[in-house]
């Protein structure tokens, strides 16, 4: 599994994130994921984007669990 380094080119995929996220379930990751590379589209810096991201995967996949299936 490869991880996103610093100065890697973005967006972030299933395959290439930030191992901070590696712990995550695989669902919530994916959304992570999305969550984050938003963030940086928005012009967003990469260790608060993956922070909040993460934070908002969490909440997410509270409000969702049968997407987790």
């Amino acid at each position: 599994m490869q991880h996103a380094k610093a100065g890697d080119a973005l967006p972030w995929t299933v395959l290439r994130y930030p191992p901070a996220m590696e712990a995550l379930p695989e669902r919530v990751r994916e959304k992570a994921i999305e969550i984050a590379n938003a963030l940086l589209e928005e012009g967003m810096d990469d260790g608060r984007a993956i922070r909040i991201a993460i934070a908002k995967a969490k909440q997410w996949a509270a409000r969702h669990p049968l997407e987790l299936g």
